[in-house]
């Protein structure tokens, strides 16, 4: 039994598998719980900056090289004031905060999105010609 389990985890895993790249930098969103601040933080990769009581490091940010606006994913280590340990070092998953989520009593933070180049379309109004003859709905 415990043979098939593996064959079947083995066999899913290349269906599963995405092609990563690494991105220079990512963004990511900070709660205060306390306040109820929100805040956006834009880091480049090996970049850390300060945050209330927080420091915030992000060591690399990878999102689908197929789907640039796909999930990102970020390894965070987040180290706060006066303690010698991480408060939290992992991956975290945009589309799945919980999945890895940093267990704080006053902040929260979760990935948004890595910088991967990717510009999401301009989008425009149709322009209306004003001489256009008005086009009549009739209900009936």
């Amino acid at each position: 039994m415990k043979r098939l389990a593996l064959l079947l985890v083995l066999l899913a895993a290349p269906a599963a598998a995405q092609e990563m790249a690494s991105a220079p930098g990512g963004t990511l969103r900070l709660l205060d719980k306390v306040t109820g601040r929100v805040s956006d933080l834009s880091l480049g990769r090996g970049q850390s900056v300060g945050a209330g009581r927080l420091t915030v490091l992000l060591d690399e940010c990878r999102y689908p090289r197929d789907n640039p606006a796909a999930d990102a994913q970020a390894h965070l280590t987040v180290m706060e004031t006066d303690r010698a340990d991480p408060v939290f070092s992992g991956w975290m998953l945009a589309s799945s905060p919980a999945l890895s989520a940093m267990d704080h009593p006053r902040y929260d933070i979760w990935v948004l999105s890595c910088d991967s180049g990717f510009v999401a379309p301009e989008m425009t109004e149709p322009v209306e010609d004003p001489d256009a003859p008005v086009e009549e709905i009739n209900e009936g």
